[in-house]
């Protein structure tokens, strides 16, 4: 039973449609991100201030740069959504109030919150802020989901930790906007609630230290008698207790079909190739779902483009049930990126078929490369010559966010990317 706001489809002209198509919800660790984001096809972002964040690493908003964003994103027809999601101590009080009012000043669309303190903070002194319920409060039942409702929230972020059945439960049993993570990290910890960085590195993992000491390469030892037996052999691969990503490519049918209201990108930390890459194959995989479902495939292609950006293996994790330790890499497993991002595209003279580029990963003339854009079909090419601002010919780009130009086959635009097979 679908409840009464929740109508999937429609037949039009004789044929099946989506009606209610998800939002897809991209990540944006800075203003660039922001924008490639939007760019490639995100219908919002989430970003984190540099205060009460869960990633002190990433480069963060200013409020100026939150405004900033906004402006942008609303020009495209965009939200942007901030989150606030630490687990609050004493010592974080102060402020609160003045940084949700600037949030709300700013036209932030909505905040995600894991602490009670801030939505009540957040209800109190900045009332036109949606508050979002964040993924650290691990909700994983419909009963969970409807207290939230009943406390006023208009949208829950599900744990990475439910499955296809528990979200169709959900979304029977209450009426409230679903968020649930469709691609990214996953965590060993139950949705982020682990405090190893506290004890190794002494940061706050729930104040935004993470330093996913999960990742780490570890030793194992038994202790015998007050000696220290090492379990592996030398040369043997290190253990680690690191989860695979998330990826559930060829869900999105199921979850679309379940009624999910937001679909969600992780990776604040990741680099805009990434955010493009994924943002742009999602995008994809959503629009010819919704607009013929029942017809639909997935093209290998997708998946194909989805590999050109991962550094580990991939997983669906929970998404279809419990899963096994599988869905662990242990030791050496890891997969090697298929490409390298080498370019942003700054501008094209259509006139003399010459691209500005800005480097970012060293290329040189005799290099394949392929250009993609969400304006473009991806294509190949090798690089003839290269030239720089003041047209002396270059062996290589070599420097850092270099500005280069060179001869390209077929017309680019700004914000397309270049990268190369590695």
């Amino acid at each position: 039973m679908l409840l009464k706001n929740d109508r999937i489809s429609e037949i039009v002209d004789g044929k099946r449609v989506i009606v209610k198509k998800p939002e897809l919800l991209a990540p944006a660790g800075n203003l660039e991100k922001l924008k490639i984001a939007v760019h490639y096809g995100a219908d919002a972002v989430f970003i984190g201030g540099q205060e009460y964040s869960l990633r002190a690493n990433a480069d963060n908003f200013t409020v100026e740069e939150i405004r900033e964003g906004v402006e942008f994103a609303n020009r495209y027809g965009a939200k942007v959504y901030v989150t606030a999601n630490i687990y609050a101590h004493n010592e974080n009080i102060p402020g609160v109030d003045d940084y949700l009012r600037a949030l709300e000043d700013a036209g932030v669309h909505g905040i995600i919150v894991a602490d009670p303190l801030i939505i009540e903070t957040a209800r109190r002194v900045a009332p036109k802020l949606e508050v979002h319920l964040s993924t650290q409060q691990s909700l994983s039942n419909w009963k969970a989901v409807q207290f939230w409702k009943e406390e006023g929230l208009e949208r829950v972020v599900l744990a990475r930790e439910v499955s296809a059945e528990e979200i169709r439960q959900i979304k029977e049993k209450v009426d409230i906007e679903i968020e649930a993570f469709i691609h990214g990290a996953m965590c060993s910890a139950y949705s982020g609630r682990c405090v190893l960085s506290n004890h190794m590195t002494a940061r706050d993992s729930n104040r935004g230290g993470c330093c996913q000491s999960c990742r780490w390469d570890y030793d194992l030892y038994q202790l015998a008698d007050g000696r220290e037996i090492p379990l592996f052999a030398e040369g043997d691969a290190p253990f680690a207790m690191s989860a695979k990503d998330l990826n559930l490519i060829r869900a999105i049918p199921a979850m679309i079909e379940l009624g999910v209201d937001s679909l969600k990108i992780e990776g604040r930390m990741k680099s805009i190739h990434y955010v493009a890459t994924v943002v742009s194959v999602y995008r994809k995989v959503i629009d010819a779902y919704c607009a013929d479902p029942d017809h639909f495939t997935i093209h290998e292609e997708w998946v194909r483009e989805l590999d050109k950006c991962a550094n580990r293996e991939t997983a669906s994790s929970f998404f279809e049930g419990f899963p096994d330790y599988t869905n662990h890499m242990y030791g050496t497993h890891s997969r090697k990126t298929t490409h390298e991002f080498a370019g942003l595209v700054l501008d094209y003279d259509r006139k003399t078929g010459i691209a500005t580029v800005q480097q970012r990963n060293h290329f040189k003339p005799g290099d394949e490369v392929e250009f993609f854009g969400p304006e473009i079909e991806n294509f190949t090419q090798v690089i003839e010559k290269i030239w720089d601002e003041n047209g002396h010919e270059l062996d290589a780009a070599r420097h850092p966010l270099q500005i280069v130009k060179f001869k390209v086959k077929r017309p680019l635009f700004p914000y397309n990317m270049m990268r190369k097979e590695n």
